[in-house]
């Protein structure tokens, strides 16, 4: 018993390396049990599915490590997709659309900031709160109906280069910018030192205020690009869009090695947090077991992966 618990203290130490080898298991496992899982069709649509959610969970990593979190990031998903269709369908102009759906999530990114750092209201409240007030907004603007969308949003959503979804090249790209971001940039070690220790960050002259609205405009700003790709992939925006996916991208954060309690984290293992979670999605629809199952699975990963970081803090602290 206790050589297990060691065992998985270990693996807690290294998380991308854990969740690799969850990532690679699972998907051993799916070669023996459906024929259809090795072709290059499944494989890139599994890379499609984890971009959305990767994408996303760039900010939501950044907001967490900063100490904060974004419920809402599902709804603004939904929210700056139907602003963009909208927009597209009235003014004619695609460029609008697109620039007025990443604003939107810009917007609600500020205004989550602004409710933690201004307001001094917990983020979890904070966020709970905008979570139902953009789904709101969004159904209160389509009556309930979708929009049609196209143009360039359904060219990064479902398009094509040399065979690759545009939106998995997109998402290497945006994480390969964010690593050096959280890494390479004085921002970027100012948001690990808020979260790990914020009254020293404050006595060494971070602006906490600042870095904390920007990390949840960040987050905003991608959770609306992400419903742009979602709506291109549909050629549609549905007001329902992006629901449940703040599940999906806190598990992929969290399973990444990011601690809530915040000054830890990494890009690398949310992308790889973010595959695993796509590839769990992919398993239920080959295996055909119910959807429901999956919000079971998806709760019982994340206290997994609590559970993990649980018990390396732990150990940290004998």
């Amino acid at each position: 018993m206790n050589q297990s618990l060691s065992f998985i203290r270990d693996l807690g130490k290294h998380r991308e390396a854990s969740v690799l080898a969850m990532l690679a298991a699972v998907a051993i496992y799916l070669s023996f049990a459906s024929d259809y899982f090795l072709e290059p069709r499944n494989l890139l649509n599994v890379g499609r599915q984890a971009s959305v959610v990767a994408i996303v969970a760039l900010g939501q990593a950044l907001v967490i490590i900063a100490r904060g979190i974004d419920l809402s990031v599902g709804s603004v998903i939904g929210l700056s997709a139907v602003v963009g269709a909208v927009l597209m369908r009235d003014t004619g102009s695609e460029t609008i659309g697109l620039v007025g759906g990443l604003a939107t999530g810009l917007a609600c990114g500020v205004v989550n900031g602004l409710l933690y750092t201004r307001f001094r209201i917990n983020p979890f409240i904070a966020t709970l709160g905008t979570l139902s007030i953009a789904r709101g907004i969004a159904l209160l603007m389509t009556g309930g109906i979708p929009v049609p969308f196209g143009g360039f949003a359904e060219f990064v959503g479902a398009g094509r280069i040399h065979n690759i979804p545009v939106s998995f090249l997109l998402m290497i790209v945006l994480a390969i910018i964010v690593h050096i971001f959280a890494v390479r940039t004085v921002t970027g070690r100012e948001i690990y030192a808020i979260g790990d220790n914020p009254k020293a960050s404050r006595l060494a002259g971070v602006n906490i205020h600042h870095i904390r609205l920007f990390v949840f405009a960040l987050c905003g700003l991608l959770a609306g690009l992400g419903g742009l790709i979602l709506a291109g992939n549909l050629a549609s925006a549905d007001p329902n869009l992006g629901m449940g996916y703040e599940l999906d991208v806190i598990a992929a954060v969290i399973l990444g090695g990011t601690a809530l309690s915040g000054g830890r984290g990494s890009i690398i293992g949310v992308i790889i947090g973010a595959l695993l979670m796509a590839l769990l999605n992919n398993a239920f629809v080959l295996l055909g077991i119910s959807a429901y199952w999956q919000v079971v699975t998806k709760g019982l990963v994340i206290i997994f992966a609590v559970g993990l970081d649980g018990l390396q803090r732990r150990g940290d602290d004998d």
